[in-house]
C-alpha cells in the first residue's frame, strides 16, 4: 500500500475522492491542519502602518461612543 498526498483544487473532487472510498478502493486519512512557518500575529505584523492603526483606534472610539449616546 502507497501513501500518497493529493491537493484539491475543486470540491467535486473530494466528493470523488469520497466515492472511491465508499467503493473500498481507497481510504482517506485527514491530518490536522498545521500553520507552517509564523505564528498570525508575526505574519501580520507591519501590514497597516501606524498612522492607518491610530486612524482606525480614534474611528472606533467614535463609534463606541455614539452607541453609548443612543441606548
Amino acid at each position: 500500500m502507497e501513501t500518497i498526498t493529493i491537493e484539491l483544487k475543486n470540491s467535486k473532487a473530494l466528493k470523488l475522492i469520497e466515492d472511491l472510498e465508499a467503493l473500498s478502493l481507497v481510504r482517506i486519512v485527514r491530518e490536522p491542519k498545521t500553520v507552517k512557518g509564523k505564528k498570525l500575529s508575526e505574519r501580520l505584523a507591519g501590514a497597516i502602518s501606524s498612522k492607518e492603526a491610530s486612524d482606525i483606534d480614534t474611528e472606533l472610539e467614535q463609534i463606541r461612543s455614539e452607541w453609548k449616546s443612543s441606548i
